[in-house]
């Protein structure tokens, strides 16, 4: 069978088939080389057995349980977002721009409107409140949103650095079994060809600084150096490394900046005087922008629980809802995709070893 065409479009039955195949395949040998470390193994168990043990037994401990809980799972929520925005060299899904960037802006915007900070620590619930008394010691100030949003950026760039670690073991396991990875091609003239050459060039010469550098800045074309790294065997803490160092504390805060600044009050005021100047269409942005502004501020002023009525639901925030629920099926079917190929071309290298 044709790999290329193996795509839920063109061949939905044959690629589910095959998707359910290799995902069976990953799960056993996953197990399997979990169950090889048989100690692990067992300490995890029991772990995973006592936590959910000590979460529904009563007692003075399940105050303190439930909330270790929550805030391991809000962590790993980011950290997952993470591994989705880097995995799958450079497909993944981009979860900065549809939930970390958001979630920063909603605390900016609830700081300047609320002046102060002392509104609930993370998890946050489904709305952030004002607090009826504005702590002094809190004062809205960049640096002070950037504390306030730090774990949770943090956690996510955490995510992102894991999600480097595929093509970096790919690269490594291609080099020690004899073979190896595509060699760039010197003769491209395009600024991404030049750029992806560059890119290795840093890599394999500077080492730490040059992996640093490259994970420290926007860099779609990160994932490049980490097949650069695998291939020439870089070790492994020396690529993670840098790449935590890069991705997780010097990338997020600049992010973050960019993000808190963005969203300032005056900003945003001022970004939306330039919007109504646009011709034709930009009396008819502003309007909807205002709106869901408007709307946000009076979430934050919500003390009594109650609902918004419905006619006051924003058409930006339903456009923005079908927007990532357009983008997570995209993601999910391309996960399908790849991993039916995956077992296609596993199929196709098992024929061709019996025909040898």
């Amino acid at each position: 069978m044709d790999t290329e065409s193996l795509v839920l479009w063109r061949r939905p039955l044959a690629t589910l088939d095959y998707f359910f195949r290799e995902l069976f395949i990953l799960i056993s040998t996953g197990l399997q080389r979990l169950l090889a470390y048989k100690l692990l193994a067992l300490g995890i168990i029991s772990l995973v057995l006592g936590i959910a043990v000590s979460y529904y037994i009563n007692g003075p401990h399940q105050v303190y349980v439930q909330l270790v809980i929550s805030t391991l799972m809000w962590w790993g929520w980011w950290i997952v977002l993470g591994v989705c925005s880097s995995v799958g060299l450079g497909t993944g899904l981009h979860t900065f721009l549809l939930y970390l960037g958001p979630h920063i802006a909603r605390v900016t915007l609830a700081a300047y409107e609320c002046g102060g900070l002392n509104f609930p620590e993370p998890p946050y619930p489904n709305d952030i409140i004002c607090p009826t008394e504005i702590d002094p010691n809190n004062a809205v100030s960049i640096w002070n949103i950037m504390s306030k949003v730090r774990v949770e950026s943090m956690m996510w760039g955490i995510g992102t650095a894991l999600g480097e670690l595929p093509p970096y073991f790919m690269a490594r396991a291609a080099r020690l079994s004899g073979g190896g990875v595509a060699e760039l091609s010197t003769n491209d003239d395009s600024k991404t060809g030049r750029a992806k050459v560059m890119v290795q060039k840093l890599v394999q010469r500077v080492g730490f600084a040059g992996i640093l550098a490259c994970a420290s800045i926007p860099n779609p074309l990160f994932d490049l150096a980490g097949l650069t790294c695998g291939h020439f065997l870089v070790p492994f803490w020396t690529f993670f490394g840098a790449t935590l160092l890069g991705k997780a504390v010097i990338k997020m805060h600049i992010q973050k900046v960019f993000v808190i600044v963005a969203f300032n009050e005056t900003l945003v005021g001022q970004a939306l005087s330039w919007v109504e100047r646009i011709p034709y269409i930009g009396p008819k942005l502003e309007a909807p922008l205002l709106e869901f502004l408007r709307n946000q501020k009076a979430r934050l002023h919500k003390n009594d629980g109650k609902s918004l009525p419905e006619n006051q639901g924003s058409v930006l925030s339903s456009l923005l809802e079908k927007f990532v629920l357009a983008m997570v099926v995209y993601f999910v079917v391309s996960i399908v995709n790849a991993l039916a190929q995956n077992y296609s071309k596993r199929v196709g290298k098992k024929k061709g070893k019996k025909r040898e």
